[in-house]
């Protein structure tokens, strides 16, 4: 037997705690070090026994699980926590991601439930540290940029886009940023469930910039995701030249290490900059005749008129479903391209991560339309091998379900 994982258990609740520890101690892998009551209490535990995985409860008093979070992962980044609610509302936990923690139990579980999502945690967290050089000078990102676009509203561009990011950004931990030039009706605050407090509006304002002032007017979405907000009023959309997203562009590429654009589905001035400056272009079609027609049109005028080469697009399927729509072989002969990802139709789940403002690889990991995002998530990492999917299965179909119970109390 290998060495075993050392955790701690931070709950207000003394019957949960005493339930956890006894769950646990079947487990001849698992070794229960410590107990902690509070935040405060969780905190000083970890720092004096240094766990390989915490058990946290959001809602302890008086310092909470969110509070408690944000102190260990940056004092002990290789201690890894996995929060615990009893509610599963949404907010908590793009809280909690966001203060660090690596997954999420939702009260009740089972005990597979817990230990899966304890090895999973720890061992995905284990193979990121394998592949960090430690020491100086280390180097900047080069960023890769990959363009979202579509030559049809309503194919659900943006919602590929931020689903990707957040999946780079969380199973493989890489640094992004994404940014919205949709830039009079962009969605993508809106998808990820935030108010702007800057724009890419405050950057054009400023003249000239470089990567600290873009890296000034992004949104810290989650500790590896950032977000450059569309501008609030689609009268600013003119203020935005091409020169802009060139110039934004090459700031942006040291501060991550995939910078993913959504764009409007057009060919104007700040659309065409960012295409020009992609290293990938991922054009978004349904199984529809007029997408098929529109995104015809759109690969005559990339590999045509801009002489794009050919391996920089790349056809990605949305709502794809065997028994509605055209076949995907007909798609690929009309368009003289192959696919390269499909995506499943999963309307229910589609919506609901757009209303609640979390994306659905991280609600419901092992999802088919999640697990299309992460063909996607391969082909545009070149092949990066991504951990296997750690969500909760079926369950995460009631777990957004009960996200809106506490809003309801």
């Amino acid at each position: 037997m290998g060495r075993r994982l050392r955790v701690l258990i931070a709950d207000d609740s003394a019957p949960t705690r005493e339930s956890l520890r006894r769950l646990l101690e079947f487990h001849q892998d698992i070794e229960v070090v410590g107990e902690a009551a509070d935040g405060e209490e969780a905190v000083n535990q970890a720092r004096l026994l240094e766990p390989d995985v915490i058990l946290m409860d959001i809602n302890m008093k008086p310092v909470d699980g969110i509070t408690a979070t944000e102190v260990i992962t940056t004092e002990l980044p290789r201690s890894v926590i996995v929060m615990m609610s009893v509610q599963g509302e949404q907010e908590y936990l793009r809280q909690a991601m966001a203060a660090g923690a690596r997954d999420y139990l939702t009260k009740p579980f089972g005990t597979d439930e817990l230990i899966n999502t304890i090895h999973n945690a720890y061992e995905r967290e284990a193979r990121r540290w394998l592949q960090v050089v430690p020491g100086p000078g280390f180097p900047e990102h080069q960023g890769k940029v990959i363009t979202v676009f579509s030559a049809k509203g309503g194919v659900g561009k943006t919602t590929i886009a931020t689903n990707l990011a957040a999946l780079i950004s969380h199973e493989l931990q890489k640094t992004v940023a994404i940014v919205d030039l949709d830039l009079q009706f962009g969605d993508v605050s809106v998808l990820l469930d935030f108010e702007p407090r800057r724009t890419i509006i405050d950057l054009v304002a400023a003249g000239e910039w470089g990567p600290e002032e873009v890296r000034g007017c992004l949104h810290q979405y989650s500790p590896k995701l950032k977000v450059l907000a569309a501008p609030a009023r689609p009268e600013e959309a003119e203020l935005v030249t091409g020169s802009h997203i060139k110039q934004l562009i090459e700031s942006l590429r040291p501060l991550a290490d995939f910078i993913i654009i959504d764009t409007a589905q057009n060919f104007q001035e700040p659309v065409l900059a960012a295409l020009d400056e992609s290293d990938e272009i991922a054009i978004i079609a349904t199984l529809d005749i007029p997408t098929v027609k529109n995104v015809r049109l759109c690969l005559d005028v990339m590999q045509g008129v801009l002489e794009y080469p050919v391996d920089k697009t790349k056809l990605v399927v949305n709502r794809d479903a065997e028994d509605i729509g055209i076949k995907a072989a007909f798609l690929e002969e009309k368009l003289g391209i192959s696919i390269c990802a499909r995506i499943p139709s999963d309307g229910r789940l589609a919506v609901q991560a757009a209303n609640t403002g979390l994306p659905f690889v991280l609600s419901s990991p092992r999802a088919p339309i999640s697990q299309g995002i992460r063909e996607l998530a391969r082909q545009i990492t070149s092949g990066e091998e991504l951990p296997a999917a750690s969500g909760k299965g079926p369950s995460n179909r009631s777990f957004i379900g009960r996200m809106f119970h506490r809003l309801r109390a």
